[in-house]
């Protein structure tokens, strides 16, 4: 059995997420306890509580999934105790990277959320200074969503660009709110399934975000972070990553850059994984890998689903 773990990223939160697990778990509370007291703020009744429209802001949603996700890791690592698996490999989509180097020893929890911390506010404040938006485009290959992209560009609509390659047939566009528009018009005539305007507050991993990645490349910079235990897939490149100077590249650029979650699927296989645990709120990360295929998805973001894992993780199922 070969193991990886993967954390969701913006757009799983929902509200309630994660207090299943802080009653049932003593790690899981310790998490949380830890994050309120890194941040400095109740994160922990957020979650549970929301409202739902704070929620979705993107300066509470990302340290708010990143402390879910890695409750849910601790949680795991809780109950199988000293059967856990050493994992392969750990990669989390956009922000849950956070989780996924905290679960890689690259650094700690009140590290990570502070990095966070600057990151959401820094690509906030680029959302307010070039509004943006951004489209789901299911059904119609990233070849000819990239095409529709330029050619909307070329039309002369402004920026959009593919930001999130999240499967072969399922990708996501980020840019000005009209490139956006029209990109998503032009998919659906050239054969796009579906186009589905997601409730994002700016053009996430576009050039929208260029001031953002100036922001906050001085606080990645001055980030407490030690090389990988476990390698961390890049969402860049898709590629292993355990060298620390590669990693705090890979967290300044990964603010603009497109998410290539397609390619972290390929290379999770390609290291012959066997299991997939996704921890953390939602099951879109299962729902892709279940897509994907050539590995066994499991999902913990409740007791019951912590269970499933652990009893299949000791070997028992």
């Amino acid at each position: 059995m070969r193991v990886a773990y993967v954390f969701p990223g913006q757009g799983a939160q929902s509200v309630g997420m994660g207090r299943a697990l802080y009653e049932a778990s003593a790690a899981a509370r310790g998490v949380f306890e830890q994050a309120d007291r890194a941040l400095g703020e109740a994160l922990t009744q957020r979650c549970f509580m929301g409202p739902e429209d704070e929620l979705r802001q993107t300066i509470y949603a990302q340290p708010a999934i990143v402390a879910v996700s890695t409750a849910a890791w601790a949680a795991l690592g809780e109950c199988l105790g000293h059967h856990a698996p050493q994992p392969a490999a750990v990669a989390g989509h956009s922000v849950g990277a956070y989780s996924a180097l905290v679960a890689a020893g690259v650094t700690d929890l009140s590290a990570a959320l502070a990095l966070v911390r600057e990151r959401a506010r820094s690509m906030h404040e680029a959302a307010r200074r070039a509004p943006g938006a951004m489209a789901a485009v299911l059904g119609l290959p990233a070849e000819a969503v990239e095409a529709a992209c330029a050619d909307t560009a070329r039309a002369g609509a402004g920026v959009v660009v593919v930001a999130n390659y999240n499967a072969a047939d399922q990708v996501v566009i980020s840019g000005e709110p009209l490139a956006v528009e029209q990109a998503g018009a032009l998919a659906k005539e050239r054969g796009a399934r579906r186009v589905v305007r997601l409730a994002v507050s700016g053009a996430f991993h576009s050039p929208l975000m260029d001031w953002a990645v100036g922001c906050f490349a001085p606080a990645v910079a001055a980030a407490p972070l030690r090389p990988a235990r476990t390698p961390v897939i890049s969402n860049i490149s898709g590629q292993p990553l355990a060298d620390e100077a590669a990693l705090r590249a890979e967290l300044a650029a990964q603010v603009r850059a497109p998410v290539q979650w397609a390619k972290t699927m390929d290379t999770l296989v390609a290291l012959r994984v066997t299991h997939v645990v996704e921890l953390g709120p939602g099951q879109v990360l299962s729902g892709l890998l279940k897509r994907r295929g050539g590995v066994e998805v499991l999902n913990v973001d409740g007791p019951a689903g912590l269970e499933r894992a652990a009893e299949v993780l000791h070997g028992r199922l």
